[in-house]
């Protein structure tokens, strides 16, 4: 069935990230006394934040009084910490490829969408250092906190479709760099789950959640759509 729409991630995923949003991550837990491995911190990338620190506490800090007194003061730090980061980095670009495989997908009328499990705030400030709000080039924008639950529910997938008037899953095709990017797109049907190098999961990370197939680079889609 022909690809009508694609919905992307952001972080690692079409926008270069070094690392960056796991020290953001990091930081905002050591403010409060909380310190978990890196490779802990990549596990839960691609979540709901709050639900990724959830995670994390649960599994380091279990006799913790108030958790969600303690979610909620981590994540607004994290929070601080990534919208202070983006308005001043000056490495913020997109990933090679991405604003010219949104170009092949626009040329084509396919629809293009970005989902995140950062916050609206977080996203806004992303988007308009690179221009995607103003350009046109993108056609929808969703993040985990604008729908009742973050990946790997389906929501934001759902919600796009609705708003972009897409009727089968069939048609949609999932592109993110973590496991919960795949089991969303696993969740809410889409015909093509493309798993992607660039960000937190290396391959053979990847190839465990079983994604549809796995690229090194953007410019690897447009064959797999065409």
């Amino acid at each position: 069935m022909a690809i009508q729409l694609v919905v992307f991630d952001i972080a690692g995923t079409t926008v270069r990230d070094k690392g960056s949003v796991a020290d953001a991550f990091m930081a905002a837990a050591a403010q409060y006394g909380v310190s978990v491995p890196r490779e802990e911190v990549n596990k839960v990338m691609g979540f709901r934040k709050k639900e990724a620190i959830r995670i994390l506490l649960d599994k380091f800090y279990l006799e913790q009084d108030d958790t969600e007194g303690l979610i909620e003061k981590i994540h607004d730090a994290f929070t601080h910490n990534m919208i202070s980061f983006y308005k001043q980095d000056a490495e913020l670009a997109a990933l090679p490829h991405a604003e010219e495989t949104f170009a092949w997908l626009k040329q084509r009328g396919i629809k293009i969408a970005l989902n995140t499990g950062f916050t609206r705030n977080i996203t806004d400030t992303i988007l308009q250092r690179l221009q995607w709000k103003s350009n046109g080039m993108i056609d929808m924008v969703i993040t985990s906190d604008e729908v009742p639950e973050g990946r790997p529910k389906p929501y934001m997938i759902a919600a796009i479709m609705k708003q972009l008037d897409i009727a089968d899953a069939g048609q949609v095709a999932k592109v993110g760099d973590t496991e919960v990017d795949v089991e969303e797109g696993r969740n809410a049907g889409c015909g093509l789950v493309v798993g992607v190098t660039t960000g937190a999961y290396t391959r053979s990370e990847l190839e465990q959640y079983k994604p549809d197939t796995i690229i090194d680079s953007l410019a690897e889609l447009p064959p797999l759509i065409q």
